[in-house]
């Protein structure tokens, strides 16, 4: 029987470790959230001019296993959950979330894949705006069909043209003013001397 007693005591050390692994879990999450949530506010007031949003637990009792809600009302409209907002809308409010993520746990790089297409241009020059504030700390890939969108925000473009049919080639500008721009004029003048 002392293996039995063994075993009582490891599946009591175990039990008491996952109960701690999900305290500090829970704790984590909670913190991460709150600082989320925040920050995805701040981001919709910037590109909706106003409005209110928000982020819910949908069982606040159990955070680790359940839906996060997302609220949002554009300046002028009632406070409706995401699904019944317009495409431009649904597009700005995954906005403020991703840009709310990153102010709250910045990553190097981000990959957009035609993001502002339900955008009109008053809230593509928000899109761009954004873009500009993060792409200090962010590198940003964006793919996009909109010039405003390319000459608002880019230091580098990229196009794939097809002049035969099935032959693609890539062409690829600096833009005037950017700092990878800046940085080959630099080279070149430090070069030249």
């Amino acid at each position: 029987s002392g293996q039995r007693a063994d075993l009582a005591d490891a599946k009591a050390e175990l039990l008491q470790a996952i109960r701690e692994i999900d305290g500090t879990a829970r704790e984590l999450f909670l913190a991460t959230f709150t600082q989320v949530r925040e920050n995805f506010r701040q981001i919709f007031m910037t590109l909706f001019g106003g409005g209110e949003c928000d982020l819910r637990l949908e069982n606040p009792d159990a955070p680790l296993d359940c839906d996060i809600e997302i609220h949002a009302s554009p300046r002028g409209k009632r406070t409706q959950r995401i699904h019944l907002l317009s495409s431009g809308e649904r597009a700005l409010v995954a906005l403020s979330l991703l840009f709310g993520i990153f102010l709250t746990k910045p990553s190097p790089f981000c990959l957009l894949d035609e993001v502002d297409a339900p955008l009109d241009d008053a809230n593509i020059g928000r899109f761009v705006t954004m873009l500009n504030e993060f792409k200090q700390r962010t590198q940003f890939v964006v793919i996009t069909h909109n010039p405003r969108t390319t000459t608002g925000a880019a230091d580098s473009v990229y196009g794939v043209t097809m002049q035969e049919p099935g032959v693609s080639s890539l062409v690829s500008v600096r833009m005037k003013g950017s700092p990878v721009e800046e940085a080959a004029d630099e080279a070149a003048t430090v070069g030249a001397a």
